[in-house]
């Protein structure tokens, strides 16, 4: 037996975070113990356990999901803790010690922010110079700047973070980060790199400057303390230097101007700033660092006569490059996501300049750029007075420090590569913000992108405490403007946004709650999500009280392709029923979040308000008999989703939205309020080989579309490049826009058929429950959730069999459903099950005369053999393809004996299994 996975607060030693109550969890692996008899956790304030202050004693009552630890903290200072456990079956095992160190906290800063008055126009950096009379190997630098900072102590980069503090909503808070040192005996150099930022540098839709100050600053505190507990303390304050540094320009969207030598030669006292120390939080998100690097795939010499650099995956981050160059030599790099008639082509990143310069001082050193990040596959150089070889450049992959949770697999390449599509697209925007694309001059938190895709993100990684900062910075911005904006941080997108975008302030903290178990974000969020909806709830009342919300302006089912018109962007289903439906969704995810949390008279209120709605939606928008007014397929979705279609008419919706899709030839139709949902209705309302024609589609509209077009992330629309490989437009084309790439979580659902359940959240009992399809013969699943790991593996043989092996973690159980067969599910508790069967209905596809015309045309096998038997088949009408062969034969276009008819059935089956 052994005890993995250690974390406080869904962290590995977490240090200078935001704790609030620390909550820890971990898991058990290694073991035929099934669960735990008991456990037993401490904490103490020494790594050797003599000084505990924490234990909860030996007991049955302990949850591996998460146990509050009732330390009264302190600041800056380390706990640590172990757990012991006892199986079911008298294995014993007793883990490694963690920790967890706490920040400040409400401890006065005693440092004094600090400027420059004579370099405010350029990027400054601050130097102290200092002894330190013993040797302090245990040394803190508490430390935060504006807009970003790098930070050096005797010429050695402290940490390995970048774009630090981090993207906040400055007007509310700013995080400061916390890094351990060694300071020996002697002298000793600190430097203080600062940069724009998206404090003041360009940034937002209006391209503003200055958008949260016009000067950069910075405040730290390095605390120097020993064994003996003697502290000797370094401040910022107005002994320090400033020079300006060898970032001669630096911008999120532009780019940055590198030139090393080229500065530093005036030096200026540091002046007091008045400084927003009020405002200070240890950290929520975690660091953004390289977290991969690559090696480009070649060097493209194009028709232009350019110089391309091919990484051959789009991505989020930067190159380093090695540079032996002579004095002033200038290298210049731009970076693009295509090529375009085999050219280098940057248009669809809009006014975002997307440039790195070096300029050589004749030092041979390993360059990369510092305050700033780009979206790219493609990188144009100039200026290398030598050939460029591809060994000489990497590629640093650069996001947020998310650990990896998920690997889903099947046996088809493409539905592999659309998998990784989405997990890139999340690589590449979750850079601190869950921004909607990392390349073109907006990379913003859009909250609708981020509320569909919240399923997907804590699948493919562990996402809790990157959301909970999302969602931290969410309700700081509604608390200042009293309402939810479109993007988080607003970045003077101001205004009250609408429905879907807004009601990531309840779907996404309902969603952590959900795969981490952990009340604390319903706790942190609730006010946020009560009064989402409580100020939808005002202009509801303010119209008549309706319970209808119809009016005002709305993003609708954004990028949706049914629109009337041929040119709405938001598609044709009704903003009002679409923003009725979240209301409803909203108002009762509330309501549970007030249940869970004892507030039974907001459960209550809140419960009945989504009554109110659900009768509202109905009368409005549904006949007597339960037809839907609303004819979209978004519509159709949302209704058997959200759960509002009144009882008796769900099957008849289902039908409905079957019959819109294939009037559609079997394509979506949606946009963002549409496409995360329609594959996990299909599945759930007995369309299941629908939702996987849907998945398997290679014309446009469709996944695999952008997948035979040689996508390597999500495009931001599902023609994003027309078949002749042009961009299909510059205005708002991102190749690399995670939103469609919500698709995934109905992979891990229902494909894999992992459902995590509402009475049992953070995977503690789950449903399993595959929904194989023909098309695919297998697939494969891993999922590290915070209970433990799940995996589950199944396949079809030819001739039908299915076998399925399910393993479910320590601690943990499960109700099987077996698929295509009506025998009773199956509850187990820990450890690896395979079942082997003939289903009772087929998954394999026996393929037959009776079958739509279309569907044999549609499939490999069975056209194989329709040529042989029918080789004028294409004269037969696409209008007329939903007739049987058995139907078309007494049409001209098809002209069979009975026994010709007979021979062909017969071919047709046999083709199924061969």
């Amino acid at each position: 037996m052994k005890i993995t996975g250690l974390r406080t607060n869904h962290l590995v030693n977490p240090m200078g975070y935001a704790i609030g109550v620390p909550k820890v969890s971990f898991q058990v692996t290694d073991t035929e113990a099934k669960t735990a008899a008991a456990a037993r956790i401490v904490a103490a304030l020494d790594h050797s356990f003599d000084q505990v202050i924490f234990d909860t004693g030996k007991s049955s009552d302990i949850k591996l999901i998460g146990t509050k630890l009732e330390i009264n903290l302190k600041p800056r200072t380390r706990y640590y803790w172990k757990v012991q456990v006892w199986g079911d079956n008298g294995d014993y095992a007793e883990s490694e010690a963690a920790w967890f160190e706490t920040g400040k906290m409400n401890e006065p800063w005693t440092a004094d922010w600090i400027g420059t008055d004579e370099l405010r126009n350029k990027n400054p950096v601050f130097i102290k110079e200092f002894t330190a009379k013993k040797d302090y190997p245990d040394s803190r630098i508490y430390v935060t700047g504006l807009g970003l900072y790098e930070m050096y102590l005797d010429g050695q980069r402290v940490g390995d973070e970048y774009l630090t503090p981090g993207c906040t909503d400055y007007n509310q808070w700013i995080q400061y980060q916390t890094y351990a040192v060694e300071i020996g005996c002697g002298q000793h150099r600190l430097e203080v790199h600062l940069a724009d930022g998206w404090y003041k540098g360009r940034f937002g839709l209006d391209q503003a400057i200055n958008n949260y100050g016009d000067r950069n600053m910075m405040l730290l505190e390095l605390v120097m303390s020993d064994d003996s507990g003697e502290i000797e303390r370094i401040v910022s304050d107005e002994t320090w230097m400033v020079t300006d540094g060898d970032v001669l320009f630096s911008n999120i969207y532009d780019g940055e101007i590198y030139a090393p030598g080229l500065s530093g030669s005036s030096f200026y006292p540091a002046v007091l700033c008045d400084g927003p120390t009020k405002r200070l939080t240890a950290r929520y998100g975690q660091p953004v660092v390289i977290k991969e690097e690559i090696k480009p795939v070649g060097i493209i010499h194009t028709p232009a006569g350019e110089t391309v650099i091919d990484m051959g995956q789009n991505m989020a981050g930067f190159i380093k490059f090695d540079a032996d160059e002579p004095d002033g030599t200038k290298i210049y790099m731009q970076f693009g996501e295509v090529l375009q008639e085999g050219n280098f082509y940057r248009d669809n990143l809009r006014s975002a300049k997307a440039e790195f310069t070096y300029i050589s001082d004749g030092t041979p050193r390993n360059v990369h750029p510092h305050f700033t990040y780009y979206g790219f596959r493609y990188v144009k150089v100039e200026g290398f007075t030598k050939e460029p070889k591809p060994e000489k450049f990497t590629g640093c992959v650069l996001y947020s420090d998310l650990e990896r949770t998920g690997w889903l697999s099947t046996n088809n390449p493409k539905v592999n590569q659309l998998i990784q599509n989405a997990y890139w697209g999340q690589k590449s925007n979750y850079v601190d913000v869950p921004t909607d694309c990392p390349q073109r001059d907006e990379r913003m938190g859009w909250t609708a992108d981020t509320q569909v895709f919240s399923g997907t993100a804590c699948f493919n990684m562990d996402s809790y405490n990157f959301l909970r900062k999302f969602s931290h910075d969410l309700y700081e911005t509604q608390k200042e403007f009293g309402y939810v904006t479109s993007v988080v941080p607003a970045f003077h997108e101001n205004g009250p946004t609408c429905a879907v975008w807004g009601d990531a302030a309840t779907i996404v903290p309902w969603n952590l709650y959900l795969y981490y178990g952990d009340t604390q974000i319903l706790e942190e969020q609730f006010e946020s999500m009560r009064q989402w909806v409580d100020y939808i709830k005002g202009i509801d009342e303010s119209t008549g009280g309706r319970r209808i919300w119809d009016v005002g302006f709305n993003f609708g089912d954004w990028l949706a392709l049914d629109s009337e018109t041929g040119n709405d962007m938001k598609g044709a289903t009704e903003d009002g029923y679409i923003a009725t439906a979240y209301y409803y969704h909203s108002a009762g995810i509330v309501s549970k979040a007030a249940k869970i949390l004892g507030k039974d008279d907001a459960a209550a209120y809140y419960g009945k308000l989504a009554d109110e709605i659900k009768t509202a939606l109905q009368n409005e928008y549904f006949t007597p008999n339960g037809r839907l007014a609303l004819t979209t397929q978004t519509a159709y979705a949302l209704a058997l989703y959200m759960d509002f279609a009144p009882e008796g008419s769900k099957a008849r919706i289902a039908q409905f939205l079957k019959e819109k899709i294939k009037n559609s030839n079997g394509y979506l139709r949606t946009g963002f309020v549409g496409t995360y949902i329609l594959n996990k209705v299909l599945s759930d309302y007995d369309n299941n080989e629908l939702a996987y024609k849907l998945l398997l589609n290679e014309e446009y509209p469709s996944w695999l579309y952008a997948v035979n077009m040689g996508a390597t992330t999500i495009w931001e629309r599902w023609n994003s490049i027309l078949p002749d490989g042009k961009i299909s437009g510059t205005g708002m084309n991102s190749l690399n826009h995670y939103a469609y790439g919500s698709v995934v979580e109905w992979m891990y659902r229902n494909m894999a058929g992992l459902h995590v359940e509402e009475e049992n959240p953070g995977f503690t009992h789950v449903t399993i429950a595959p929904q194989p399809d023909y098309r695919l013969t297998s697939c494969d699943m891993k999922y590290c959730s915070i209970a433990g790991t799940y995996e589950i593996h199944w396949n079809v043989a030819k001739q039908g069999e299915f076998h399925l092996e399910v393993t479910v973690p320590f601690g943990a159980s499960a109700k099987i459903v077996l698929p295509n067969t009506k025998r009773t599910p199956i509850e187990v508790t820990a450890g690896t099950y395979c079942y082997d069967y003939m289903p009772e209905v087929p998954i394999v596809k026996i393929y037959s005369v009776k079958m739509p015309f279309g569907e044999l045309v549609e499939s490999p096998k069975a056209l194989k053999v329709l040529e042989t038997f029918i080789p004028k088949w294409q004269a037969v009408p696409q209008g007329m393809w939903f007739m049987t062969i058995e139907t078309l034969n007494t049409t001209p276009f098809i002209d069979l004996t009975p026994d010709r008819i007979k021979e062909l059935d017969e071919a047709l089956k046999k083709g199924s299994i061969e």
